[in-house]
């Protein structure tokens, strides 16, 4: 028996990365995963891999339609939705503020803040109808500090954590809560692949890594608290944020 068998959950960005970690975790513990991503055809592949219990939708979470129309499919294929993982995600070329377009300050609010905004605001009737559940928000550890070069970035993160707090209080009373996740460093593409042309991808800044357990985060380690957040063993969580960032934010450590 998996943790959320006859389950429907709903993860964004699920075709690569963090994202389809946390979509082979689901559908390993029995879920009926929604796999929502722009490239449908990229989702529509991993759906069949994964079989009858995986189904594609299109979906850029900064387009409200698309929002709309992706929770009408989810649930007409599987019924009411129980979890949505609000995991899509971008990141920005590194620039001081001044030198921030107003172009990418949008578009990284848009992805990142208004896509988690959207996504709670359309799927959230769903789980009530599946008589409640649990919402993910995947932050950042540049949720809880500033970060220079990457004020677009830091901002939309810290601004997920306020959308978090007042979306569990909203939702409590219907069985549904909302926590957040705040990763370090994590080896996806967002952090392992430059930018910009000329820039070095964000993990090199981070080799050797300088924290308490001196490596990059494995995706499988964000999906295991994932699926934690999402199961009944976290009942009494919410309006929480968990940092999983093997101990970026305490300082740098001894070297060895």
């Amino acid at each position: 028996m998996g943790r959320f068998d006859g389950r429907t959950v709903f993860v964004t960005g699920a075709t690569s990365g963090m994202g389809a970690s946390h979509v082979r975790g689901f559908h390993a513990e029995g879920a009926q995963v929604v796999i929502a991503a722009r490239n449908l055809a990229a989702a529509a592949a991993f759906a069949e891999e994964l079989g009858s219990r995986a189904f594609a939708v299109r979906l850029d979470v900064t387009e409200e339609e698309a929002w709309a129309e992706a929770a009408r499919a989810a649930e007409e294929r599987f019924g009411p939705v129980s979890v949505l993982v609000n995991n899509a995600g971008t990141q920005h070329p590194a620039a001081l503020v001044e030198d921030t377009s107003r172009e990418v300050w949008d578009r990284v609010l848009a992805v990142n803040l208004t896509g988690q905004f959207l996504g709670i605001k359309h799927l959230a009737p769903s789980l009530r109808r599946a008589g409640g559940g649990a919402i993910v928000n995947i932050s950042s550890t540049m949720g809880n500090t500033g970060s220079p070069f990457y004020a677009p970035y830091v901002a939309s993160k810290w601004a997920s954590r306020g959308l978090t707090r007042t979306a569990a209080l909203e939702l409590g009373r219907d069985g549904i809560r909302v926590n957040s996740i705040h990763p370090g460093v994590v080896a996806t593409p967002l952090i392992t692949e430059p930018v910009a042309d000329g820039q070095p991808a964000i993990g090199d800044v981070y080799s050797p890594a300088p924290f308490a357990v001196p490596r990059l985060g494995e995706p499988g380690e964000v999906t295991s608290l994932v699926l934690y957040l999402a199961s009944e063993e976290a009942a009494f969580a919410t309006g929480s944020e968990f940092v999983l960032d093997g101990g970026l934010l305490l300082g740098p450590a001894l070297a060895a």
